[in-house]
């Protein structure tokens, strides 16, 4: 309860009345509440000792001390995460339990940790909430299964990793994490354990990629991790990143070290300090190993030890210029052999290198690469990995314990599973950790298009949702662009043209309806210097043309034309520096140094860009190296800000985003971002004079959450969105203030957010979690400081769709068949509590346990004060639902839960099932009642306490707006609602009709009892046997002949009459005429038949029971009693 300065003890006597006036929340200022303490002291009811803090205004509504506009309060509001899983993201590592070989977990670059218990048919995400996404290594402790370590931290040296903040351990197979330590080493390699003794671990800290220093090196626990121990610490620039045991002598291991950094600029990962080493007493000394091996610089290498000869080992190594082979020792590392030249290529050494060794047949080895391969004389041969039907780019593979035919690949695409020695692969489809750099939602009707380009997964495409009640399937996915997808944008009011992109400005076109793409990738002219593109190059769609396109290099371009044709209007907007000159760890490097050319992104570009929706001659370019540049002219004339001259801003950050403000054309919004100097800190600014100065605006952003994108809702000018490396985030005064969306969210980065404008929906791209909207967003318009001091508030989204959910589809497919949820169907309510409604026992409760916090006594409650509890039905909430007419269709029950929820109507009325046991007309899977028509509606919330029933909000109005579209003319929708609603009470009349029968079928056996212990049974066997046949001539009339039953043909009945008329109208066609007679003719037996059963239960059988007393027969279950 929030205090206020004001504590009383007030012993008094409580009765219910002051209870229920307690437990409803209404605003009570100090003195009225007072006085009516006062008042009931003067009642002489129930002693209670309470110790109450009394805030001024308050109900009963406790308080969190730092206000309601936390995030807390906002955990009602959920994404819904679409996926997709039509392609996977980048796999870090896999483990396979070798005791129970169907459970396996999978380290996830970007996504976490996953796990099977039923060799991959289906997944759980199990690391979905500790403080950091990226995963580096996964490993299963050889004495219990049951503890898994996780090193956080890709490790590898590509442009797009994530860092880590440790290690974690679980010791119930990731059903909960502690992190263990080593925070600072950012990239974990390989953890090896003990195969004898749990408490001994030895972790590869590969450190920091982007600056030096950090945890890096070897680090030895013997105490489970409580304590570390840095055994083989070389400088501050190299860690280690590959360590293998060998598994005949724990004491033997042998470590890869590696020196490398990448910048924004450049990436050198060859060095002095990288070189392997070998340990023969657990890890406490080193010595580096030399005989046989490159005296050159090394970088990434990878060591590992043959399972069934020991005395092997086996080494890949590279060297400078992308130079490199494999190496094998004979002799435990004594001395090397050079087997062949064998190095991994595409995007570098740096991103994969991983060797693996097979454990079934000796020298059969493999090497991770874009393109895999295998040996099977220990490195002298290569033989490239089949990969037909399989995504490239391998980073780690797994092993069955006694089959040999069996293979795990994990690649930039996903999980793989061979059983037939790599000649078959089978995809892990229930992995969808799709890695999206950018997002854009088309205006698609009724349901908008959500498009993406992802890390070497194309640019994808598929629904925000469907109309089939299983939600969205892989199927509904598909292809607008291969390669590596980066920025999308599609064209507003014509859903048939979106734009897809390829890494460094690869431009195309779109045509949904051709299914092809254009090159529209802008051009240099002869005699201009070359173009270089962002790896992500940024891609917009004028505010004011739809045909009007931005595209940049280093300069900016445009087009009118949806890029036929491109016309510069800048000149180089970048600092535009020879990048190779630059300082890599702390020195400058020559041609023939370790530099990765291929793997480094184009530098000194245009980032992104933004036009401003109120003035289109006002632009903004936000460079990679610390540039913003303005234009208000169009192009004709660019004013260049140097962002390190912002206070608090690095000289070179990243301009991750730029965004003008959709209401003023002299605001504009800029999120920045400095990780690749290794400064993980969230910078985000805001002008109001077109970037003559800055204000920050991070309040709320915690440490390390780079900040991605900002978005601005299109009514709420003070409402915005950011995507954050760690989740999203929003505000609504402005950026003064900044609040994480918890609800359905994950540990996730959270590259790009979008608004689609239409449907009012928030969409977010992840880069490792893929696509996440929040559905209808427009309470958080209204949701300030301010209006979460009211008791209650209700929203509705002012226009839902209207259709019938379609159910024809397949249920029997599998248990591994992805699917991503819809929204909940119908029209969804957002409602705000204060705090939630309360019994009188929950009031004493909670003061009773806020005298004993303070270290006070709690008086036991009188009986009659707890018979009173007892008694009291729980408090409720729920909203009722009117038509335009103000008629109630349907009352739904809500959580009683404090901030905010949300709960969902069906759009079906209150049912007119009869109710003949507890569960009428409750089956989820087949809910009761006739679904309402399109049209106006209101609703109203209201509370439930102590049996007396208040509305609290409301109300609110919406439209179901009718959305299908068909083939062929029916009924109108007014027709077929009437008919279906006559239709289903006439089936609860039929229903009742028989269970009544039913009912008096089993009485009239309990008569049969009653008369023979009567005083003159034969007297009354003539009207019982009467009573007897009546009953089976109604049930007849009712259900035919029964003897008929599952012996060929049976005439109708009025059940099966009345199922044919719901079958041929419960559609959006509406009834048939064969529906409308079937009903009539349903309706004369139904009438007739109920008519005598009216009578028999009115006469007939009083008449009976009056002759079964007057023969002083036993009184009968249902009889009168005297």
């Amino acid at each position: 309860m929030k205090r206020c300065g004001i504590k009383l003890k007030i012993h008094f006597f409580l009765n219910s009345k002051l209870i229920r006036d307690l437990v409803f929340p209404f605003k009570i200022v100090q003195p009225i509440f007072l006085k009516k303490l006062e008042e009931e002291l003067m009642k002489k009811h129930f002693l209670l000792s309470l110790m109450m803090s009394v805030a001024m205004p308050t109900g009963l509504m406790a308080q969190d001390n730092e206000g309601p506009m936390n995030s807390s309060t906002f955990k009602g509001l959920e994404m819904r995460n679409i996926g997709p899983s039509y392609m996977s993201g980048r796999i870090a590592d896999i483990a396979v339990d070798q005791k129970d070989p169907g459970t396996w977990y999978v380290g996830v670059a970007s996504g976490g940790v996953w796990k099977t218990v039923n060799g991959g048919t289906t997944w759980d995400p199990i690391f979905e909430n500790e403080n950091v996404y990226s995963i580096g290594d996964v490993t299963i402790d050889p004495s219990n299964s049951n503890v898994v370590w996780v090193g956080t931290g890709e490790n590898n040296a590509g442009r797009h990793i994530a860092f880590g903040d440790g290690i974690y351990k679980s010791e119930n197979g990731g059903k909960s994490w502690t992190n263990m330590g080593l925070e600072d080493s950012e990239h974990l390699g390989d953890i090896v354990i003990h195969p004898e003794d749990s408490n001994t671990v030895w972790v590869a800290a590969q450190g920091p990629l982007w600056s030096k220093g950090g945890q890096r090196g070897l680090y030895k626990t013997t105490d489970g991790g409580k304590t570390w121990r840095n055994t083989l610490e070389i400088d501050e620039w190299t860690g280690v990143g590959s360590l293998a045991i060998d598994p005949s002598n724990p004491d033997i291991l042998y470590a890869a070290a590696w020196q490398r950094q990448r910048t924004i600029a450049a990436l050198i990962d060859t060095g002095p300090g990288s070189a392997l080493y070998k340990s023969t007493d657990g890890g406490e000394t080193w010595e580096k190993m030399t005989v046989g091996l490159p005296t050159s610089n090394m970088g990434k290498s990878s060591v590992a030890v043959s399972p069934i000869d020991p005395n092997v080992v086996y080494a890949t190594i590279e060297l400078d210029e992308r130079k490199g082979g494999f190496w094998r020792s004979s002799d435990k590392g004594a001395s090397w052999e050079k087997m062949s030249d064998r190095v991994s290529g595409g995007t570098g050494p740096h991103y994969y290198q991983e060797i693996f060794v097979d454990p079934h047949t000796f020298d059969m080895v493999y090497m991770a690469n874009n393109l895999s391969a295998y040996s099977m004389d220990g490195g002298k041969t290569w033989n490239n990995m089949n990969l037909v039907n399989r995504h490239v780019d391998d980073h780690a593979f797994a092993f069955h314990p006694t089959d040999p035919d069996f293979i795990l690949v994990g690649s930039d695409g996903g999980l793989y599973e061979s059983r037939d020695n790599m000649a078959k692969w089978r995809f892990m489809q229930g992995i969808d950790v799709a890695q999206f750099y950018k997002i854009a939602p088309d205006d698609s009707y009724p349901f908008y298009n959500v498009y993406g380009g992802t890390q070497d997964n194309s640019t994808q495409g598929g629904p925000s949702r469907t109309m089939r009640a299983d939600g969205i399937r892989n199927g509904d996915w598909y292809l607008t662009m291969g390669a590596d997808g980066h920025g999308p944008a599609t064209e507003p009011g014509n859903p048939n043209i979106m734009y897809s992109q390829m890494q460094q400005g690869g431009l195309r076109r779109h045509d949904k309806m051709l299914r092809e793409n254009v090159n529209v990738q802008p051009q240099a002219r002869p005699g201009e210097p070359a173009e270089r593109f962002n790896w992500d190059a940024p891609i917009n769609v004028s505010h004011h043309d739809p045909k009007r396109l931005y595209h940049a290099s280093q300069r900016m371009w445009r087009s009118d034309n949806r890029g036929d044709s491109w016309t510069p209007i800048s000149g180089d907007l970048t600092k535009n520096g020879n990048r190779l000159t630059y300082e890599m760890m702390d020195t400058t490097w020559g041609p023939e140094a370790g530099w990765d050319l291929s793997a480094m992104s184009n530098f000194h570009t245009i980032a992104n860009v933004a036009e401003s929706p109120i003035d289109e001659n006002i632009l903004y370019a936000g460079t990679d190296d610390g540039l913003i540049q303005v234009t208000s002219d169009g192009g004709e004339n660019w004013t260049r800000y140097e962002v390190g001259n912002i206070n608090g801003i690095p000289e070179n950050a990243y301009i991750n985003d730029i965004r003008a403000d959709r209401f003023d054309a002299d605001t504009v919004y800029a999120a920045l971002d400095n990780h690749k100097e290794g400064d993980y800190a969230p910078y985000l600014i805001k002008s109001t004079n077109r970037g003559k100065s800055w204000t920050s605006i991070t309040n709320g952003i915690p440490e390390k959450s780079l900040v991605w994108r900002i978005t601005q809702d299109h009514v709420n000018k003070d409402l915005m969105f950011l995507g954050t490396e760690f989740g999203i985030y929003f505000t609504v005064d402005g950026g003064d203030n900044w609040i994480e969306l918890e609800g359905g969210m994950p540990t996730i980065s959270v590259r790009d957010v979008r608004i689609q404008r239409r449907d009012n929906d928030l969409v977010a791209g992840s880069f490792g979690r893929g696509i996440f909207i929040l559905d209808d967003y427009t309470p958080l318009r209204n949701l300030n400081a301010e209006a979460l001091e009211s008791d209650a508030l209700l929203f509705a989204d002012d226009k839902s769709p209207w259709y019938r959910q379609d159910t024809l589809h397949s249920d029997s497919q599998g248990d591994d068949q992805w699917t991503a949820d819809n929204p909940p169907f119908g029209q969804t309510f957002t409602y705000y509590l204060k705090d939630d409604f309360k019994t009188a026992k929950q009031v004493r409760v909670a003061a009773d346990k806020e005298m004993q916090e303070n270290g006070e006594g709690v008086n036991y409650p009188d009986f009659a004060t707890l018979e009173m509890e007892r008694r009291e039905a729980d408090a409720a909430v729920y909203i009722v639902i009117r038509d335009a007419n103000g008629n109630i269709v349907r009352s739904l029950n809500a959580p009683n839960s404090k901030g905010v929820n949300r709960v969902t109507w069906n759009l079906l009325q209150s049912t007119q099932t009869a109710i003949t046991n507890e569960n009428s007309g409750n089956d989820p899977d087949r809910p009761s009642g006739t679904m309402v028509m399109p049209g106006e509606y209101s609703a109203t919330m209201h509370a439930r306490v102590n049996s007396e029933a208040m509305q609290v909000a409301g109300p609110v109005n919406f439209e179901l707006v009718d959305v299908t579209e068909s083939a062929l003319q029916g009924s109108s929708r007014a027709d077929t609602y009437a008919f279906q609603r006559d239709l289903e009470a006439a089936r609860a009349k039929n229903a009742a009709a028989n269970a009544t029968i039913s009912d008096l079928m089993n009485k009239a056996n309990l008569y049969r009892l009653a008369m023979d212990r009567s005083d003159n049974a034969g007297a009354l066997e003539g009207q019982y046997e009467a009573l007897r046949q009546e009953l089976y001539a109604i049930d007849e009339m009712l259900n035919g002949e029964r003897s008929r039953a599952g012996k060929g043909s049976r005439p109708a009945s009025v059940g099966s009459r009345l199922n044919f008329a719901n079958g041929a109208s419960s559609g959006t066609y509406g009834p048939t005429q064969q529906a409308k007679d079937q009903y009539g003719y349903a309706m004369d037996a139904l009438n007739a038949a109920t008519s005598r059963l009216q009578t028999l239960t009115n006469s007939t059988i009083p008449a009976f029971e009056s002759a079964l007393n007057a023969a002083n027969a036993p009184w009968v279950r249902g009889g009168d009693i005297d």
